[in-house]
């Protein structure tokens, strides 16, 4: 009984405030930059201010002994359509803390609007934890490939395998096209083609059952590294092997061939 009114009392007093900027900045050891320009942000995933997180609940509502003229005049001209300045975010990871324009993102999470654009100052934890490297190979890896879609791994390292497979396969069109193609235009054409048919199978055989602490991104590198790499051969079951070729460019043809209510 106790322990449950110390939980209690514990989750309310988390809520009294958003995050703090600078506890995180410090708890993730976060201070090398990256401009990562005007980008559209998802409202939920801003949780904290950098200089006012004192003055909002954890919801981002504005405290009741906080001066509230300001934030009226925001919903007001949000009601209305009016323009209003771009907001200033920092980013530590998946988190983003408001430099300027805590109003502005009270009153847009009030509304429920899904995304808000912002200038955007990313924070690169430097704190060697599993989490952090996964992280900062993540963001290389979007920042070398170009690629607006997030892929999630569990293992150190694999982000580098997914490279290799990418420019393996800017080779093969270059071969077919008779001329260059740049490495995000050969990025995509895997992601559309390979990647996601690929991970589709797997998700829709149900495969992630089996590997509950594993992500669909770490499947779809185990097969293509045995299949694809290796040449060895698996059982995969509900009619996967028919469809997995011997090579990524076999399987790329097999696939264009298919709709995805045609997979096993």
């Amino acid at each position: 009984m106790l322990n449950k009114l110390l939980t209690s009392l514990k989750n309310r007093r988390d809520l009294e405030k958003v995050k703090s900027f600078k506890e995180s900045q410090k708890n993730e050891e976060a201070f090398d930059t990256v401009d990562r320009g005007i980008c559209s942000v998802p409202v939920n995933q801003i949780v904290g201010s950098v200089g006012r997180y004192q003055d909002f609940d954890g919801k981002f509502r504005l405290k009741q002994h906080v001066p509230s003229d300001r934030l009226q005049n925001i919903r007001e001209a949000m009601r209305e359509g009016k323009p209003l300045p771009r907001i200033k975010l920092f980013k530590i990871k998946d988190e983003y803390y408001v430099l300027d324009g805590n109003h502005r993102v009270s009153a847009a999470k009030e509304f429920g609007y899904q995304d808000i654009d912002a200038n955007i100052i990313e924070f690169i934890p430097s704190k060697n934890t599993l989490e952090n490297i996964l992280y900062r190979e993540k963001s290389e890896f979007s920042d070398k490939t170009g690629m607006p879609y997030s892929i999630e791994l569990t293992e150190v390292g694999q982000y580098a395998y997914l490279i290799r497979q990418i420019l393996k396969h800017q080779d093969f069109l270059k071969q077919i096209a008779g001329d260059s193609v740049s490495f995000e235009s050969a990025t995509l054409d895997w992601y559309e083609t390979i990647y996601c048919p690929l991970t589709a199978i797997i998700e829709k055989a149900r495969l992630i059952e089996s590997f509950p602490n594993r992500k669909i991104a770490d499947l779809y590198i185990y097969i293509t590294f045995h299949q694809w790499e290796r040449r060895s051969v698996r059982k995969y079951g509900s009619g996967i092997n028919q469809l997995i070729s011997e090579n990524m460019e076999d399987f790329r043809k097999k696939m264009s061939n298919k709709k995805e209510f045609e997979y096993p």
